[in-house]
């Protein structure tokens, strides 16, 4: 929870929170689409985001200083470079699978871009779907228990230097769900959610925003369709957010969160939380199969069409 020590909030940490602290933002999260559809130069990044080539720098520094992506020169005379993504990179793959997931199930725009994934292996065009590695059944956060895990504690909020980006160009492509899950208070929102934290008071403590930003962020995922509030039963002073079917559509993208974050940046105590797959009674592991064969998809797997026109 969320708790102040001087005139430090510290914030409930988990994998999630420390994957976020990577990705947890707009602009990144297009680099990284922009990067699966095939962008390497600086050129490329810029023009296939829209974003501002400073900001597009920055991010892509700050990739580099996790070890998500390295420089390496294409050319000598004169000398530049592109950016190939590590191993840590590659792991992203299965949340932008889930995001486009998503995106295809409950985007309500009606964008110019889409895309058409293959499946090499089977040869078919897939739709990657979210099930449980040990029972390949869908996964839904109703079909999930949990328990605090050893490595769960809490570290210090650094909420002043994650102010959100005024102005993000519109992508066609993954637009909706970026904006929900690029925004860092909204995602650490939905994480308390599916923990059965939904009262204000309770959220605020465990994600240590401040007050307003809470409020934004909650009115701003009722507009979405993502979560409803309702009076508690009994007390209709007292206010519970739930999730709506959209919202809880969003869990296999935090799941792919948690997992990064267990491989990656693991607490040394151990993992945060133990989730259970409660229709097979065994730890749940999220896998992105193909609609086509049910085999894991991955990255060096698949072939993709861009159908219809969009930034770059």
């Amino acid at each position: 929870m969320g708790k102040a020590a001087g005139n430090v909030k510290l914030i409930r940490s988990c994998s999630i929170w420390r994957t976020l602290e990577i990705i947890g933002d707009t602009p990144t999260l297009l680099i990284l689409e922009s990067y699966w559809l095939g962008a390497r130069r600086f050129d490329e990044f810029c023009k296939r985001t829209g974003l501002l080539k400073t900001v597009v720098s920055d991010r892509l520094k700050r990739l580099i200083h996790n070890d998500c992506l390295v420089k390496v020169a294409y050319s000598d005379t004169p000398k530049r470079f592109e950016y190939r993504g590590t191993q840590r990179f590659v792991d992203f793959f299965p949340m932008a699978l889930a995001m486009l997931h998503w995106e295809r199930r409950w985007s309500a725009k009606s964008g110019a871009l889409s895309v058409e994934l293959v499946h090499r292996s089977c040869g078919k065009l897939t739709e990657p779907r979210p099930v449980c590695k040990c029972c390949r059944e869908l996964i839904s956060p109703r079909d999930v228990s949990w328990a605090v895990g050893p490595g769960e504690g809490v570290t210090e909020s650094d909420y002043s230097r994650r102010r959100r980006q005024s102005a993000v160009p519109v992508n066609d492509l993954m637009d909706d769900v970026v904006r929900i899950v690029g925004d860092r208070w909204s995602t650490l929102i939905l994480r308390s959610m599916f923990v059965g934290i939904n009262q204000f008071q309770r959220i605020l403590e465990d994600t240590a925003m401040a007050t307003n930003i809470l409020s934004e962020r909650l009115s701003e995922l009722s507009e979405k369709a993502v979560i409803y509030a309702e009076s508690v039963p009994g007390d209709t002073r007292q206010i519970e957010y739930k999730l709506t079917e959209k919202g809880r559509d969003i869990y296999p993208i935090i799941l792919t969160l948690l997992a990064w974050g267990d491989k990656w940046l693991p607490a040394a105590e151990g993992p945060p939380l133990l989730l259970t797959h409660t229709p097979c009674g065994n730890a749940l592991e999220i896998e992105m199969a193909c609609s086509a064969c049910d085999q894991e998809v991955q990255p060096h797997d698949t072939h993709y069409e861009l159908i219809g026109q969009g930034p770059g």
